[in-house]
């Protein structure tokens, strides 16, 4: 596995800055943000450390420079909008956003983007369905013809009253996701794996991990911690930000250990990527940088660096 981090956390940056970044906290992969360049400012998001609206032969080879120069790899470019928005003009922004990204991570030859699948938040989702596999089928069959994976992130996407009841993200749960990959077989779409939103939800992350183990892509190292004390108090009907907090790895409600043994035992060896959203470290570009550090020193109990210095026995 190979130890990395979301850029959208540093809007500040500029891509030698994110990975200059990378190799002073012994990153080895970085998962870009690639929203589009005069998109919405939302947190965590509306960031363009790639412009994928201009691709160049120039551009490809300055970030295949700095990859060498750092030795620092590109796990995914990542893009987390809502394809599935009932504002007809947002999702068909984001569908066509969605398809430069993936074309992009073929030009770079990188074979990996993350995404959401959206959600209609006032509508069930058997309400979504028919819409979903009419704006998906094709996308993914555009993902197929560019040998290029779609990872899905399972983030319910509910943060406050106007996205009440369901979110804006559909893919939120295993019954869900069994669904999507029987509905959408293509081997080219499968999960961008975080377990701290199936904390919250009270759902099973090792089991789910073991399920489906053939559809883990990419995986985002985040952690969350429940407040009971809250929870007694507002009930599970309350806006789940009123009872859970997004944390640093090790400093919620995620058993590492496990969750590292079990990713291991399932085969998977790809990128594992902080995604910083602990409101703790957010205040200052300095808490950014020592939220890095911090997940850096931590994780690193989990994902040794291998060290080719160290010759192979014979």
């Amino acid at each position: 596995m190979q130890l990395g981090f979301v850029t959208a956390l540093l809007p500040e940056a500029d891509l030698e800055q994110i990975f200059a970044t990378a190799a002073a906290y012994d990153y080895e992969c970085i998962e870009v943000a690639c929203w589009p360049p005069q998109g919405l400012d939302v947190k965590f998001g509306g960031t363009a450390h790639i412009d994928v609206t201009s691709i160049t032969t120039e551009k490809v080879a300055e970030i295949n420079r700095l990859v060498d120069k750092y030795n620092v790899h590109i796990s995914a470019l990542a893009y987390y909008p809502n394809p599935l928005s009932p504002d007809a003009e947002e999702a068909e922004v984001a569908q066509t956003h969605i398809r430069r990204v993936i074309a992009a991570a073929a030009e770079l030859g990188i074979g990996q983007m993350n995404t959401f699948i959206g959600r209609d938040c006032k509508k069930s989702v058997e309400e979504n369905w028919p819409r979903m596999l009419d704006t998906f089928g094709p996308l993914v069959e555009y993902a197929e013809q560019h040998q290029v994976k779609i990872g899905i992130e399972n983030c319910p996407m509910l943060f406050n009253e106007g996205q009440w009841p369901g979110g804006w993200n559909l893919a939120t749960t295993p019954a869900i996701w069994r669904k999507l990959f029987q509905d959408l077989p293509s081997p080219a779409l499968g999960l961008n794996f975080d377990p701290s939103h199936l904390v919250w939800q009270q759902i099973d992350y090792l089991g789910a991990m073991k399920e489906f183990a053939s559809r883990l892509f990419h995986v985002h190292a985040k952690d969350t911690r429940v407040d009971y004390s809250a929870l007694k108090d507002v009930g599970i009907f309350a806006l789940p930000t009123e009872w859970h907090a997004d944390k640093l790895p090790g400093l919620g409600d995620v058993d590492w250990g496990a969750f590292f043994a079990t990713l291991g035992n399932v085969g998977y060896r790809g990128p594992v990527c902080v995604e910083v959203e602990d409101a703790t470290y957010e205040q200052t570009l300095e808490d950014k940088y020592l939220a890095l550090k911090h997940s850096s020193h931590y994780l690193r109990n989990y994902i040794p660096r291998r060290d080719p210095a160290i010759p192979s026995p014979t």
